[in-house]
């Protein structure tokens, strides 16, 4: 598994002051992607657990609200896997603070049953469409992606969305 790039202080990909990390490698290519550099699942740095370290470092600050995955793709089946193991390690360091992930897979039919479920707190699903775009959007980037509320959805046993205006 491999990324493109941290950023320890971003505040554009989620609520407050998050540290994010961008994973390497995508294959749906959209027209327009905001981040094609990391489409190579070749390209960027090998993720390892000194970099998974370095990460949760970067978030013990208090102003620090939570963690945003992005890509490329972190959902893919090459990537899930490390996701999952970062998602996983962030949580049980920092139970109070927030997880977002961002994916264009579609969770009823490709993320509902993915054991990244139970560390994430909310996921942006959907593939960015040009047509469909959306500079108004909080935290997406054309219409049709939602914000789930993952906890909620868990426990009700079907998806609760959150406002994305």
């Amino acid at each position: 598994m491999r990324y493109n790039k941290i950023r320890k202080m971003d505040i554009s990909n989620g609520p407050g002051v998050r540290v994010s990390i961008f994973m390497q490698g995508c294959t749906f290519n959209c027209k327009n992607c905001f981040n094609p550099e990391t489409h190579d699942f070749n390209g960027g740095q090998e993720l390892t657990d000194k970099v998974i370290d370095h990460i949760l470092e970067l978030a013990q600050k208090e102003y620090i609200e939570g963690l945003s995955i992005l890509g490329g793709e972190p959902l893919h089946p090459k990537n899930i896997d490390a996701s999952t193991k970062l998602a996983k390690k962030f949580k049980e360091t920092y139970p109070e603070k927030t997880i977002w992930v961002w994916t264009g897979f579609n969770y009823e039919n490709n993320l509902k049953d993915k054991e990244i479920l139970k560390y994430i707190d909310y996921l942006v699903d959907g593939q960015f469409i040009e047509e469909q775009k959306n500079p108004k959007l909080k935290y997406a980037g054309s219409s049709n992606q939602r914000v789930i509320d993952i906890k909620k959805t868990l426990k009700k046993g079907q998806v609760v969305e959150i406002s994305n205006n």
